[in-house]
């Protein structure tokens, strides 16, 4: 793992229990549709194995437990695996400690290798000669990501993007670098062209429906980039702009449940 991918886990703010807990109960899982078509690039209605690459709190691992043989997650950060483990029940379902460049899985078995929202925080080339190592010829790389936000409601989505649009000048302000900065999600097809170990590589788009209440979108937006904490006191206008997604979300979905659409990028590359 680089040393630039480090020094980012290390001061994201991800490291603990109550940062796993948040995580797992706001962020959305991969939808059916993302499901169905990985596996029609990859050629197979039932996956053998399938290896998940920075796994976090297993969303993106046990959505697999019923389309798969066998499920991996591969997650270094030990909090999160931990809660990974505890909200899955399903026997075909491990998890591993371990960094996406050096899994220590065997090599030529996966159907798929996939990276949900988490390929930003990697360094690219390592990671993409690990996981063509690990993939059948044939077999798909598969680095997915959900827009942010997902679509709510006018005034919600309103106030989520002046959150995050004063999370990002605060950042840049104050040299907090992000994963996205560095290795930007735009440019992940051609990162894994550029590789030389995939035959054929583009990009797909998908989306979904989920559920959710105010809370849970609160819960998102304080999950996504790390807790505000990483600012401290330096970045009041991001804590105000919390405080305004807040209670917007209190005020136009409160403790109702509303249908959210969120939309993916699924970036591929075939073995």
């Amino acid at each position: 793992m680089s040393e630039f991918s480090r020094t980012l886990i290390e001061r994201s703010g991800y490291d603990s229990d109550a940062f796993a807990d948040l995580y797992d109960r706001s962020r959305p899982a991969p939808p059916a549709e993302l499901l169905d078509i990985l596996s029609l690039v990859a050629q197979v209605e039932r996956p053998r194995l399938v290896i998940d690459l920075g796994a976090g709190t297993g969303l993106s691992s046990r959505a697999w437990a019923h389309r798969a043989d066998q499920v991996i997650g591969v997650e270094a950060n030990p909090h999160m695996r931990e809660r990974a483990r505890i909200a899955t029940g399903e026997p075909n379902v491990d998890y591993v400690q371990g960094y996406a460049a050096d899994t220590g899985l065997g090599e030529g078995a996966a159907d798929l290798v996939t990276c949900s929202q988490a390929f930003h925080w990697m360094e690219p080339e390592p990671v993409l000669a690990e996981a063509a190592r690990l993939l059948r010829p044939g077999g798909v790389f598969a680095a997915y990501d959900y827009d942010v936000p997902p679509v709510i409601h006018p005034e919600v989505d309103a106030a989520f993007m002046a959150h995050f649009a004063a999370r990002r000048a605060a950042r840049k302000r104050l040299g907090l670098d992000a994963g996205a900065e560095s290795w930007p999600k735009e440019r992940h097809v051609q990162r894994i062209r550029d590789s030389g170990r995939f035959r054929f590589a583009r990009e797909i788009v998908c989306h979904g429906f989920d559920e959710a209440d105010g809370s849970r979108i609160v819960g998102l937006a304080e999950s996504l980039g790390g807790p505000r904490s990483i600012f401290r006191d330096a970045a009041p206008e991001v804590h105000e702009t919390f405080a305004g997604l807040c209670e917007t979300a209190e005020r136009v979905i409160g403790a109702r449940t509303t249908r959210i659409v969120v939309c993916y990028r699924i970036r591929v590359g075939v073995k």
